[in-house]
């Protein structure tokens, strides 16, 4: 184990705790590894690194999860060399410790380990890329988008969601349609919420018909958040689809896009079975706000579910007001 200089305030506590961190036992070393981090300083980072190269498994799992308040070059290095770690416990801290990451500056470290490794660390590395969106991932995570694995696919498109870049668009839209599975073309449909343009439309319309229900109720989640008016046709027949899930996105969407030709199938839907579908059919009917949904939302506003009950009489005085207001 390698000792640094410090300038700690108790040098004797210090020197205590590193005198443990070299003890046989590694239930000591472990422990010594949390008492460190509850102390350390960025000057004791390396010591934390250093415990990834522990015998003990244990330890490394504590190292890993100790480096999540010491971000820097060496330890982003170091935690990446842990992705491939013999113990899937190591492996998945240093993962989840990477996704904590919050300094552009990180990915300088991260961006050459984009396309290397295990399928697992490929995916650890993309997801940490994810939320701190340095342009430069833009290359790799377009190039992930090819990988034989689906985790790796599905994160690279979560990267390219969170860069909003047009250059990913017409990646994003291709894969939607066209890869085997749906968890993927789900991610890259949910992607395309921040931009709009035929060829989304078209994408997310494909979407409202593909086989898996789960793709089909992210694609009418995302018609809704890009107020898409062409895809009203295909919302309203959402609304007959065999999964009440999609029909709930179905409705929440029309509502947000405010048509009135929705209003039948909406009413229509107040009397399903399914309360949470009752409830986001009374929402979308207020936001809407027509007139004639007035007499089935007096009916559903004594719904025998309290939520349903208190979305109906929302509805009911969102178009009241809106009557007044003229």
């Amino acid at each position: 184990m390698t000792i640094v200089s410090t300038t700690w305030n108790d040098e004797a506590e210090l020197q205590e705790i590193i005198t443990r961190l070299q003890a046989p036992d590694s239930t000591v070393r472990s422990i010594a590894l949390r008492d460190l981090a509850d102390i350390a300083g960025d000057e004791h980072a390396p010591l934390l690194i250093d415990a990834l190269r522990d015998p003990a498994a244990a330890v490394r799992v504590e190292a890993a999860r100790a480096l999540e308040a010491f971000e820097s070059a060496a330890g982003v290095t170091a935690l990446v060399t842990a992705l491939g770690d013999e113990a899937d416990a190591v492996r998945e801290a240093a993962a989840q410790t990477l996704s904590e990451l919050k300094q552009p500056e990180s990915g300088a470290a991260l961006l050459p380990h984009a396309g290397a490794g295990t399928a697992f660390a490929r995916a650890a590395v993309l997801r940490a890329l994810r939320e701190l969106r340095v342009p430069g991932s833009l290359v790799p995570a377009l190039a992930a988008l090819g990988d034989a694995d689906a985790l790796v696919r599905r994160e690279a498109i979560t990267v390219l969601g969170y860069l909003k870049q047009a250059e990913a668009l017409a990646a994003l839209t291709g894969i939607a349609g066209s890869d085997p599975e749906p968890e993927v073309r789900r991610a890259a449909l949910g992607a395309l919420g921040y931009a709009s343009g035929d060829t989304v439309l078209a994408a997310l319309l494909a979407g409202l018909a593909d086989p898996s229900w789960q793709v089909r109720e992210e694609a009418a989640t995302t018609l809704g958040k890009l107020r898409l008016v062409g895809a009203a046709t295909q919302l309203i027949a959402a609304l007959d689809d065999d999964y009440w899930q999609v029909r709930l996105r179905a409705a929440r969407s029309l509502g947000r896009l405010r048509l009135a030709a929705a209003v039948p199938a909406l009413v229509a839907l107040l009397e399903h079975t399914i309360s949470n579908l009752r409830k986001e059919s009374a929402l979308a009917l207020g936001e809407i706000g027509d007139a004639s949904a007035l007499p089935a939302l007096a009916v559903t506003s004594d719904d025998p579910d309290p939520e349903v009950r208190k979305a109906a009489r929302l509805a009911l005085g969102q178009i009241q007001a809106a009557a007044q207001r003229g």
